[in-house]
């Protein structure tokens, strides 16, 4: 009624209005134009909320770099051309949880801790496989070392009975320079398997690397060399039957061959650890290469 009622004018609502006054109607007309240019519905009470990729920054950084102060994070977003407040940090860190740099830099956990010695750790392990001999059904020793920033594995030793003198001959290999996957790292972990024995652990150590004894039952704490375990018997190694020392040799080559440049790693985020060079044409046929009769298989297209 406003809206016909501003259409006639004034005088001719005078003539017409029955039921509401002139005023009425065109009080309504100025209520409907003041609602269309209403913006209170869309302000929020208080300062406006901070950008969310300002708070992801704050929160990353400070989760980052655990020595990192307001200043400081202050600093670096005003390197990303984002100027905010101490206070704004602070209060973005209070509501993410995270603590002051003085409390945050004192709590380093494992995890920041492994990542800060990532390229200097190593692990070892063994796993036993049957193998049918001459004299009936023995176990054989496979002892692995693995590279833990880059997922790479080295067999380190296969053996029917390993003794004290095998292991110190490992350890020898592991050290020299410069072909030695122990080359430049710094810490060992592995488990009490009294394999690893003190002739082993003196050899590393002339070598300037660290031996770190898990505590018992504590597989989770060597968890990387735990999955190449699973990933060697689930993938191969328990899938087959082994006659002699040689069968088993080829089939942990094969493996290791497969494991490398073939097999890709979620851990890795589904990389492969050695990935063939070269670009690939798109259009060519899906080739498919085995190994071990087709128990590992790799899926690709011929390289342009």
């Amino acid at each position: 009624m406003a809206v016909r009622g501003k259409t006639l004018g004034r005088k001719l609502l005078d003539q017409l209005a029955t039921i509401v006054t002139p005023d009425t109607l065109m009080r309504w007309h100025r209520k409907l134009i003041a609602a269309k240019y209403d913006g209170s519905s869309q302000r929020a009470v208080g300062r406006p909320t901070v950008m969310k990729e300002i708070r992801r920054l704050v929160i990353q950084m400070a989760q980052e770099n655990r020595t990192w102060g307001y200043t400081r994070i202050q600093g670096a977003l005003k390197n990303s051309k984002h100027e905010v407040g101490r206070g704004t940090i602070a209060t973005i860190l209070k509501e993410a949880g995270i603590e002051p740099a003085p409390e945050r830099s004192g709590k380093t956990t494992w995890r920041d801790f492994l990542k800060t010695h990532w390229s200097v750790l190593a692990a070892a392990d063994f796993f036993t496989v049957e193998v049918w001999t001459r004299t009936g059904l023995c176990r054989y020793l496979v002892l692995f070392v693995m590279e833990l920033s880059t997922r790479s594995v080295q067999i380190a030793g296969i053996a029917r009975d390993g003794n004290r003198l095998w292991m110190s001959q490992i350890a020898r290999n592991l050290c020299d320079v410069p072909d030695g996957l122990l080359t430049g790292k710094r810490f060992l972990i592995h488990d009490r398997d009294p394999l690893f024995t003190g002739e082993f652990l003196d050899i590393l150590a002339a070598s300037g690397i660290t031996a770190v004894k898990l505590p018992p039952r504590s597989p989770n704490l060597n968890a990387y060399a735990e999955r190449f375990v699973r990933t060697a018997k689930e993938s191969c190694l328990d899938r087959m039957i082994f006659c002699g020392e040689g069968s088993l040799r080829l089939a942990v080559s094969e493996l290791i061959e497969h494991y490398h440049r073939e097999r890709n790693h979620q851990g890795l985020g589904n990389r492969i650890i050695l990935p063939e060079p070269g670009t690939v044409a798109k259009k060519t046929f899906v080739r498919r290469r085995t190994r071990l009769g087709g128990m590992l298989n790799y899926y690709y297209r011929d390289a342009a």
